[in-house]
């Protein structure tokens, strides 16, 4: 495929924009990116993914303007590593940067990979068991709340449900 723009050279750097929810495509050589200003991957002031992780760091989950810490200000009290350094440098310096950085962590982990917790993925053959399992967890983890809400009709209920999948299990 040849640059659009100069029509000579191979386009080498392929880029996708959506504006408004309009998709537009430029195929471009690498000397009509340069003349245009866009930025070029693996080069000098160019985008890598290092600059996407950081763009992430950045992200303030408490809000502009609420009594939470300062990014800059957060530190880790074992190895000394701000905030702002793990940042730039997208790793921490010891296990307790995880401590230290938890509050800044969880809201980055939620808009990454859509969770705070791991679920990983079930094996096929063992997937029937370990769903019923956790099935079970969660209505076991809902029976506490309905018994600390004392909302006992709703508990007798759970309770039910949990005993006939526990039978489920037990008679595979």
């Amino acid at each position: 495929m040849l640059c659009q723009e100069c029509n000579k050279r191979p386009a080498t750097l392929h880029f996708t924009k959506i504006v408004n929810g309009e998709k537009t495509e430029f195929h471009i050589c690498e000397s009509c990116a340069r003349e245009k200003g866009e930025m070029i991957p693996g080069t000098a002031g160019g985008f890598s993914i290092h600059n996407l992780l950081s763009g992430l760091l950045d992200f303030d989950p408490a809000g502009k303007g609420s009594g939470a810490a300062p990014a800059k200000a957060l530190q880790c009290e074992e190895c000394g590593m701000t905030y702002a350094q793990f940042s730039k440098i997208g790793r921490f310096g010891c296990s307790s940067c995880y401590k230290y950085f938890d509050s800044r962590l969880d809201p980055l982990f939620k808009r990454v990979h859509g969770s705070t917790s791991h679920v990983g993925k079930v094996p096929a053959r063992a997937g029937g068991r370990i769903k019923v399992k956790r099935q079970i967890a969660d209505l076991k983890q809902h029976l506490q709340q309905s018994i600390a809400q004392e909302e006992f009709e709703e508990a007798a209920q759970i309770r039910d449900q949990i005993r006939e999948l526990e039978k489920e299990i037990t008679q595979e």
